[in-house]
C-alpha cells in the first residue's frame, strides 16, 4: 500500500521549493511514499509555462518567477495555505482531470464545512465564492506523478493580486477566509484541507496516513 506523508514546512522560499519537488519527482521509485507538502511563501508571483508576462500590470518589489505548471500568472504570500501534492498518479490509477477535480473538491468540501458554498467554473480552474476567487491550482505531471498544487487564501493582503490578471482573467476579483467572516490560522486551513485531500484520495486507493518530517 502507497503511504501518504504530511509534511508541515512552514514558510518557506518559493525557488528552493520548486527545486526540492522537481528533485523528488525525477528520483521517484515504485516504492516512494506520495507526499503533501503544506507551507506558506514570502511573496511571490509565478508564471506558468504558457503564461504571458503582460498578465504582470504594474512592476513592484515582489519578484517574478516563470515556473513549470500550467496556467498563467499567481500570486502567493504568507496568510495563503499552499499545499503541493507530490502524488503518483499512474499507482493510484487517477488521470489528470480527475486530479484537478479531486484538489477542487477538497477545497469546495472544506468551505462547506466551514458554511461557505464554493463552486468550479468549467474552463477556468480554481474554487470560487460568488464571482470572487478563494483558491488557485495547478499541477506538473511528470513519470506520470504531480507537483506544484493548490493555494487557499486564508488571511492575507490581498493587495498584489490587483496588480496582475489572476490566473490570466482580467478583472478577477479575490477574496479570502477572513474577509468571509471565518477566523482561521493557516495551521488549521492546512489542516482541515489536508484531511479532505487524504479522504478524496482514499476514496481512491487505501492509504496509510504517516506524519513526517522534512529536510533538504
Amino acid at each position: 500500500m502507497p503511504r501518504l506523508e504530511i509534511h508541515r514546512l512552514g514558510l518557506v522560499p518559493y525557488e528552493p521549493t520548486f527545486a526540492d519537488m522537481k528533485a523528488l519527482t525525477a528520483m521517484r521509485g515504485p516504492e516512494t511514499p506520495d507526499q503533501l507538502w503544506l507551507l506558506q511563501h514570502p511573496p511571490v508571483y509565478t508564471l506558468g509555462l504558457a503564461g504571458k508576462p503582460e498578465h504582470l500590470l504594474e512592476a513592484s518589489e515582489v519578484p517574478l518567477v516563470k515556473i513549470d505548471r500550467g496556467g498563467q500568472i499567481t500570486y502567493h504570500g504568507p496568510g495563503q495555505a499552499v499545499i503541493y501534492l507530490l502524488i503518483d498518479l499512474a499507482r493510484r490509477k487517477l488521470m489528470v482531470r480527475q486530479m484537478v477535480n479531486l484538489m477542487e473538491q477538497a477545497v469546495i468540501d472544506m468551505l462547506a464545512g466551514l458554511g461557505i458554498a464554493a463552486e468550479r467554473r468549467e474552463g477556468a480552474p480554481g474554487v470560487y465564492v460568488g464571482e470572487a476567487k478563494i483558491a488557485a491550482l495547478g499541477i506538473k505531471i511528470t513519470r506520470g506523478c504531480s507537483y506544484h498544487g493548490l493555494a487557499l487564501n486564508v488571511d492575507m493582503d490581498l493587495a498584489p493580486f490587483s496588480r496582475i490578471n489572476p490566473c490570466g482573467y482580467e478583472g478577477l476579483a479575490c477574496t479570502q477566509l477572513a474577509d468571509l467572516g471565518i477566523a482561521l490560522s493557516v495551521d488549521e486551513a492546512h489542516s482541515l484541507l489536508a484531511a479532505q485531500l487524504e479522504k478524496l484520495l482514499e476514496e481512491r486507493f487505501p492509504l496509510t496516513i504517516e506524519a513526517a518530517g522534512f529536510s533538504n
